[in-house]
């Protein structure tokens, strides 16, 4: 297949060189931020302190994080594709994880990890239309509902699929919208807004998610949702939505947006983000866990980071569509 350059990382290499030196120098500062707090509690309480610790994970994680995404985005779009295969694979892990999974045949659990992710990815190589569109809908509303029927019909009593029907829209389906804004026929005259498309999500979405808990930290007064998830505020999620705002209406120029429209759909992002956590957090609930995994310290799992895409990727593609 031939690759062209509409597919590499967004030019003019100017900004590209600018936002990335500015995220590098947020992570810097924050890194050096943190590590001066817990250095001087640890000398005053000679005794480590759990939430600075807590933070240094993450601004640590975050640098990983920041680093994949750029690779992935220098290597063009199969790096991008790839990239988020491999985050869906390990989200998918840990959605069917433990007693979850024992309770879905082993067959149909393989054929989720080994057929069906695979060939959600790979449809954006090939065919990113249609068929990417509707696979997983097909195999969660007509196959796996079918299997199950012939199941109860010949074997006995009908076995549980829904977490797996709900595993695959939400860390297959839902993720692999992230790199299909690559496959986006968005400008004619400017080929490489698609990877700027990517950056703007990317960035609205997740910068808002740790706004709204930097602002909770802050000045969180409020408990939100405090069965679902205690650590939410309102005033964290509003000041976080609000900054998400103006980082959307800041990033403007690099998409096909106006200043209003980028802040208006950075709003759209913002509560989609914030509802998706929800969601997840209340499967989280359900299942008496904290964390969805530990794979990514001072965050939990991969689904804990990926939790903000799971409506607002789709919601982003099919707008643009």
């Amino acid at each position: 297949m031939d690759w062209h350059a509409a597919d590499l990382l967004p030019q003019p290499p100017d900004a590209a060189w600018r936002m990335a030196a500015g995220i590098a120098i947020v992570l810097l500062l924050a890194t050096l931020v943190a590590r001066l707090l817990r250095l001087r509690l640890r000398l005053a309480r000679r005794q480590p302190h759990a939430l600075l610790d807590n933070l240094n994970q993450r601004i640590d994680t975050w640098w990983l994080i920041a680093i994949a995404v750029g690779l992935a985005l220098l290597a063009g779009r199969p790096g991008v594709i790839v990239l988020f295969a491999l985050a869906s694979l390990a989200a998918l892990r840990e959605f069917l994880a433990g007693d979850v999974a024992a309770a879905i045949p082993r067959a149909l659990r393989w054929s989720g990890f080994a057929i069906i992710l695979p060939l959600q990815y790979l449809l954006l190589f090939a065919a990113p239309g249609p068929l990417f569109a509707s696979l997983i809908p097909l195999c969660v509303l007509l196959v796996l509902p079918g299997w199950e029927w012939l199941h109860a019909a010949h074997d006995g009593p009908p076995r549980r699929l829904r977490p797996l029907q709900l595993g695959l829209l939400l860390c297959v389906y839902a993720i692999s919208h992230v790199p299909a804004l690559l496959t986006l026929p968005v400008d004619a005259g400017d080929t490489q807004r698609n990877g700027w498309l990517l950056v703007f999500l990317l960035l609205v979405v997740q910068v808002g998610d740790v706004l709204q808990y930097l602002w909770g930290k802050l000045a969180g007064r409020h408990q939100i949702a405090p069965r679902l998830s205690p650590a939410k505020t309102v005033e964290g999620t509003v000041g976080g939505i609000l900054s998400a705002c103006a980082l959307g209406a800041w990033l403007a120029p690099l998409t096909p947006f106006t200043t209003a429209a980028a802040a208006m759909i950075s709003l759209l992002l913002g509560v989609l983000g914030f509802v998706g956590g929800l969601l997840l957090s209340a499967l989280k609930r359900q299942r008496g866990i904290k964390d969805w995994g530990t794979l990514l310290p001072g965050h939990g799992g991969m689904l804990d980071r990926l939790d903000s895409l799971c409506l607002s990727a789709p919601v982003f593609y099919y707008l643009l569509r």
